[in-house]
């Protein structure tokens, strides 16, 4: 099982951040895609190949909306040549790229489109002009121009010119980028389990949650007469590794307030909960302040009690972590992206967390 790490995006600390993460043993490293909150995130992947031999990079994530999907193709292509193919596209309906937008999570329709298209893009293929969104109000259709000769339809051509090895398409990274899914309702699961090549819960770390997400997966690939088993499986998870388990839990409660509101965005709670995690959940969702996302000192992370971050993250001594994280391998998950200290939790503390799990957390699960 292959352990990533997340961070910001940030153009000046990217290439110092990935010599780190590569330094340390992770196997991959994702950059969020935020535009009020960090930098670019294909910026930052581009430069932290340059200085990087072996980690995978990808966006953790980005969304359907601000962004076309020709041109998310185009850039994490892009990352892809230049890391020599070890770039992944992670890519969820949006949540604080949006927000600050003045806008909640795509649609489910626009956003089932957007991977049917960016699919289509990042193998070379074409998507027809009908297909595309823009409004007609933005730009008028390219028939309005009266043009000699046209493109038929929206195609990249350098992107379906390396995938078939041409002039300039020798060297490696030019395969097709995977496609990565976010994902926590039933409706994006069985969404990613048609259009993607790996869907990343974000379930938290209870494995019951987690097995209810895979077994709904491979049923709609089955149902679709798809190869259920042709899928792969990972989860973003909030991890804190201390010997004081309240400063572990300290460590994850700013963060794991953003991937466990995904569970309860829409006013029900999604999978298997209890009837406790559920009163949790929702009185999270009440308290959220999207001005305090992923800070420890939130309102909101004020609302998670012990027994639910114990269950949802994983949090405690480095033994502790890696049987957790070997539980999640068991399940069938093949990577795991851990995110660990957000802002408002002890720098302290987090420099401890990173240390034990550089030292005894990655070479645990390495040999496991």
């Amino acid at each position: 099982m292959e352990l990533w790490t997340t961070t910001v995006a940030s153009a000046r600390g990217a290439q110092r951040s990935a010599q780190e993460i590569e330094a340390a043993g992770w196997d991959g490293m994702l950059v969020v895609d935020s535009q009020s909150l960090s930098g670019d995130p294909y910026v930052s992947l581009a430069l932290a190949a340059t200085v990087t031999t072996r980690i995978g990079l990808g966006t953790g994530v980005t969304n359907s909306v601000t962004r076309h999907a020709a041109a998310t193709a185009t850039a994490i292509t892009s990352v892809n040549r230049i890391s020599n193919g070890r770039a992944v596209l992670g890519i969820g309906r949006g949540d604080s790229a949006l927000a600050h937008l003045g806008r909640a999570p795509a649609r489910l329709a626009q956003f089932e489109r957007y991977l049917r298209q960016l699919q289509l893009y990042l193998a070379g293929d074409s998507v027809s002009f009908d297909d595309i969104d823009i409004p007609i109000d933005v730009a008028p259709p390219l028939s309005a121009l009266h043009l000699h000769d046209a493109p038929p339809a929206s195609r990249i051509g350098w992107i379906a010119e390396g995938l078939k090895g041409g002039a300039q398409g020798s060297g490696k990274g030019n395969g097709k980028v995977p496609v990565e899914v976010a994902a926590s309702g039933p409706k994006v699961i069985a969404m990613a389990a048609l259009h993607s090549e790996r869907i990343m819960f974000t379930l938290g770390a209870d494995t019951e949650r987690l097995a209810w997400g895979i077994e709904l997966a491979k049923k709609t690939r089955k149902d679709a007469g798809l190869d259920p088993d042709a899928i792969a499986f990972g989860a973003y998870v909030n991890l804190g590794c201390h010997g004081e388990i309240a400063a572990a839990r300290g460590l994850v409660r700013g963060g794991l307030t953003t991937f466990a509101r995904f569970s309860v965005m829409h006013g029900k709670a999604n999978g298997p909960v209890s009837t406790g995690d559920a009163a949790v959940l929702e009185k999270l969702r009440s308290n959220y302040d999207m001005r305090k996302h992923t800070q420890g000192d939130s309102r909101q992370a004020g609302t998670l009690t012990d027994d639910f971050v114990d269950r949802f993250a994983i949090v405690g001594t480095p033994d502790r972590c890696i049987e957790r994280l070997r539980s999640l391998k068991a399940l069938g998950l093949d990577k795991v992206a851990i995110s660990g200290g957000m802002r408002g939790a002890s720098a302290e503390d987090a420099a401890v967390s990173k240390r034990l799990v550089a030292e005894q957390v990655l070479p645990g699960m390495r040999f496991s």
